[in-house]
């Protein structure tokens, strides 16, 4: 067992001992799975069926393909894979294992150790047909990445996180096919390393960059419109981002409608309800904010929020302070090239509109300068200040309301020199007065609040008569 540990296992020798009929039970009927009728003798597929196209391999110390022939056998009409956790150092026995599934979508190989593995030439065509492919905590290079995408023409989502990556390298071509990027917990700290993803990837929709400690979105307004054109979502959770200008350029990303933005240096000092309404006031157009849909009511508070908690700021200390001058002239396209400058002047009038006026005026335009919100204490009262009356003697009295009928009593001996069982206490709203008849006091247990006594009603105490 030992040996076989070092050198490792094969695919073949993981599936037929986990679908074997020991361990996993006979299926019929349509799409139950693959049967196998008749093998070569030993073949450690024999007589095997059952297995199913979502294919979980994951953690079983695989390093090969083992017999090609056999990997066809089993796995001919799996659409799904995953071989994460396992041994793989050579994207050579990977390509033998793909080159035998030709309906495979899904690829999972994370935290396989291919640090500095790379493909032969030819063998990379055996990951044409895939959709999606994971390679978390791979550390596979740049090179390699650029490498498989290219010959994955239907690639549409791929995941790179925790791979260590500092820096993104360019590719000599793009590849607009992919459309989610999960590039989560690196090292890209710098903007000018994420902004070549848009190069790369220019069909992007989906961008998930959590976890990068990414400082600034440093990029002119009007080049940011055409980096990434189709981003509906962006992820940039626990990034390092500090300035509220950062936030606003989210707003020149021409068809962003879902931010998730929430560990970041920038809100820490602001409450729960700050940071949602300040958010959702400098975003105008997004939809959902940090999974939450925004309703047009909620917008409409968070801008009047956004007003109220800027109206006291000096002019200096207001967001959106950037300076911004588009120049266009057609003399920089040299020969006259209408298609060209169609594009431009498109760009330009998208980035002239949102910083056409500070987003703080353009709200006040919208809503007027509005007067603050009174503050209003819905807090329960705890002490009220009361008279007591007894006989021709009245004397100030300060209540805690969470004392009960039986404690005020106790604390009216002192008043009225009688014990407790020895008086009758009524309570008197000051505003009805005797237009209504005393309520009497008579459950010791009951709590003073139950009586909604406020400062300056009246208690009654009464002898008791024999």
């Amino acid at each position: 067992m030992e040996t076989e540990e070092t050198e490792g296992r094969t695919l073949v020798q993981v599936i037929s001992e986990k679908y074997s009929p020991e361990n996993f039970p006979y299926c019929r009927g349509p799409g139950a799975g693959v049967v196998i009728r008749s093998s070569p003798q030993g073949s450690p597929v024999k007589d095997r069926l059952n297995l199913p196209s979502i294919l979980v391999l994951d953690g079983c110390g695989i390093t090969e393909a083992g017999d090609e022939e056999e990997v066809a056998t089993f796995c001919a009409h799996v659409v799904e894979l995953d071989l994460s956790h396992n041994h793989f150092k050579d994207w050579g026995e990977i390509s033998k294992i793909l080159s035998n599934i030709p309906n495979l979508d899904f690829l999972n190989l994370s935290m396989n150790p291919l640090r500095g593995s790379s493909l032969e030439p030819g063998t990379a065509e055996a990951f044409s047909g895939l959709r999606r492919l994971v390679l978390n905590n791979t550390y596979v290079t740049w090179d390699m990445v650029h490498t498989l995408t290219r010959e994955t023409p239907e690639l549409e989502e791929l995941f790179l996180c925790l791979n260590e990556y500092e820096s993104v390298s360019v590719s000599s071509i793009s590849y607009p096919s992919l459309r989610l990027l999960h590039i989560t917990d690196n090292q890209l700290q710098e903007w000018v390393e994420v902004r070549k993803l848009g190069l790369i990837y220019p069909g992007l929709v989906s961008l998930i960059l959590a976890n990068n400690s990414l400082s600034s979105i440093h990029e002119p307004a009007d080049s940011l419109h055409r980096l990434f054109p189709n981003l509906r979502s962006i992820n940039l959770h626990n990034s390092g981002l500090t300035r509220w200008e950062d936030i606003e350029k989210l707003n020149f990303l021409p068809k962003l409608q879902e931010v998730r933005v929430m560990g970041i240096p920038l809100l820490q000092p602001y409450t729960d309800q700050e940071r949602r309404c300040l958010m959702v006031a400098q975003l105008p157009n997004v939809t959902v904010l940090n999974g939450s849909v925004v309703t047009d009511g909620e917008r409409e508070d968070a801008e009047r929020f956004f007003i109220r908690y800027h109206q006291d700021c000096p002019e200096d200390e207001l967001p959106q302070r950037h300076s911004f001058h588009p120049v266009l002239t057609i003399s920089s396209y040299g020969d006259w090239n209408k298609t060209a400058f169609k594009r431009r002047l498109e760009s330009f009038m998208a980035a002239l509109i949102v910083y056409s006026g500070k987003r703080y005026h353009t709200l006040v335009a919208r809503y007027g300068r509005l007067a603050p919100l009174a503050e209003v204490d819905l807090r329960p009262l705890c002490h009220v200040q009361v008279e007591v009356h007894f006989g021709d003697q009245t004397e100030p009295l300060a209540l805690r309301l969470d004392q009960t009928v039986g404690d005020l009593k106790k604390q009216l001996r002192a008043v009225v020199q009688l014990p407790p069982n020895k008086i009758r206490v009524y309570y008197i709203d000051r505003q009805l007065g005797y237009a209504l008849e005393p309520q009497e006091m008579k459950y010791g247990a009951r709590a003073l609040h139950s009586y909604s006594i406020r400062d300056g009603d009246k208690i009654l105490v009464v002898p008791k008569t024999q």
